[in-house]
């Protein structure tokens, strides 16, 4: 059975246990891409990622996007949304519809 993960800062992740999500807080870049890699090869089909974290690994995010588990998923933290997870969904209407749609 596949299993739902959030990582980012304690503080905006904090959230999630109260859903049954597994929390795994970082506190640096490096931590995150070993922690990712370790949550891709294990049985996490959905990761949740704070926006800034996800700006900090993109590169390591990068690789799994052409896979089809896990869904890494950009999400706000606590001190704001960047606007990467619109962004993010706004690519996948372009690509499933054929053009930008939330425009």
């Amino acid at each position: 059975m596949y299993k739902i993960a959030a990582m980012g800062d304690k503080d905006s992740i904090y959230g999630f246990a109260s859903l049954g999500i597994s929390i795994f807080p970082v506190e640096d870049p490096q931590q995150g891409v070993k922690l990712l890699r370790s949550l891709a090869e294990s049985d996490y089909a959905v990761i949740y990622v704070t926006e800034k974290l996800s700006l900090e690994i993109k590169d390591e995010i990068a690789r799994y996007d052409s896979k089809p588990l896990p869904a890494i998923i950009p999400v706000p933290g606590i001190r704001g949304n960047t606007g990467i997870g619109l962004d993010n969904v706004s690519k996948f209407v372009e690509k499933a519809v054929g053009s930008d749609i939330l425009s």
